[in-house]
């Protein structure tokens, strides 16, 4: 159990999937506050809109017509981060010169795709029950089936009945083999969403990024000085007996905000058994995620009462990795939202955060028990 102490004192707690460190100053948030003030969100949305680029029917911004869809939408991304052609880039080395020891820089290519949650404008995950969640999971499942590699052995466990079909099979042909798949989701213009209608994204890229390559490098080091333990089985089952950081939990997976938590409001979704990634579950897990997910988002906006912004992405296996890399990874989710003391008041990290070590300003045991007191019915149902 965390020690009382720790509500009052500074203090640092240790990134286990990091391998890194953040300062914790509950005191610091008793101090005054007269910056930067944002209003709460006020904007009812209408169930259609016709401006709307991701809405059924409409024209997107390149000219594209999206299909009079009733489910989730998976397209292309207009404006991909990567391209899947481009010109080769292959750097000069000169052996021995000090550039080539200094500047270093590689080609990256990839596929980036954009899903619609739902056809209706105005539901974001909150407003949806967790049946509504679950078409958005099994479009997670089968693009992330549809681009491992053949010969990964999580490919050989995603049978093709696992779940339904995608029904827009033109988006299941990558023409190469990505190593890695970042699905995340922007919520709220404070995010950098560009677009309201309730949407995720997908990228796909031939190089592993760096936060999910920290993480391996600490899960692969737990599991050989662990004699084969997984490091976030053996957390969740911990934070389960603890429930101080406990949030919600079900069957299947634990949610809470992580005790190395960053942001104030900072939540992790883990599954409590080890699962590799999205194709190791089945029906009945994926509705327990859908219900934790659901859980999740409805208590942030409740919290505040408004439209909770936040970054959401998941962490799983590579689709083109070892079989010491697939085996140590561990499904889970991150949700990073900036609000720190109301609607109005954001976690800014800067200055010390940018230039030493990120910090928080209430512990992450304070910020799982004001969560937890707001389950139940979504607030903009009352009024």
């Amino acid at each position: 159990m965390s020690e009382p102490i720790l509500n009052d004192i500074s203090h640092r707690r240790f990134n286990l999937l990091r391998g890194s460190w953040v300062l914790v100053s509950p005191h610091r948030n008793k101090r005054p506050w007269q910056g930067l003030q944002e209003s709460p969100s006020k904007t009812t949305l209408p169930e259609y809109d016709e401006k709307c680029y991701l809405c059924p029917g409409n024209t997107r911004a390149q000219g594209q017509q999206n299909p009079k869809f009733d489910r989730t939408f998976v397209f292309v991304n207009d404006f991909s981060a990567v391209k899947e052609e481009q010109t080769e880039y292959h750097p000069e080395r000169k052996e021995g010169s000090v550039a080539t020891r200094l500047l270093k820089a590689e080609s990256v290519t990839g596929k980036c795709y954009v899903i619609t949650f739902s056809p209706s404008h105005h539901l974001t995950l909150a407003d949806m029950t967790p049946a509504q969640i679950v078409p958005i999971i099994e479009t997670w499942t089968n693009l992330y089936t549809a681009h491992l590699n053949p010969q990964s052995t999580l490919a050989q466990v995603a049978s093709a009945s696992t779940v339904p079909p995608l029904g827009q099979t033109d988006l299941a042909k990558p023409n190469a083999q990505y190593r890695y798949m970042q699905i995340f989701e922007n919520k709220g213009t404070t995010m950098g969403c560009s677009n309201p209608h309730p949407h995720g994204q997908i990228w796909t890229t031939t190089s592993l990024p760096e936060e999910p390559s920290l993480e391996m490098e600490q899960l692969r080091k737990y599991k050989l000085e662990q004699g084969g333990a997984h490091l976030l089985v053996d957390y969740a089952e911990l934070e389960s007996k603890e429930k101080e950081r406990t949030v919600f939990e079900n069957r299947s997976f634990w949610a809470g905000c992580p005790y190395w938590a960053v942001w104030p409001f900072e939540v992790m979704i883990v599954s409590k058994q080890h699962k590799r990634a999205l194709v190791d579950f089945d029906e009945k897990e994926r509705e327990e995620l859908a219900e934790a997910i659901a859980e999740i988002t409805k208590r942030y906006d409740n919290l505040f009462e408004t439209q909770f912004p936040y970054s959401m992405g998941l962490h799983q296996a590579p689709l083109d990795g070892s079989e010491d890399e697939i085996e140590a990874s561990h499904f889970h989710i991150h949700f990073f939202p900036p609000l720190l003391r109301s609607a109005t008041v954001r976690k800014f990290q800067v200055g010390y955060e940018m230039l030493a070590e990120p910090q928080r300003d209430i512990t992450p045991e304070q910020a799982a028990e004001r969560l937890r007191n707001c389950g139940g019915e979504l607030y903009r149902k009352k009024l």
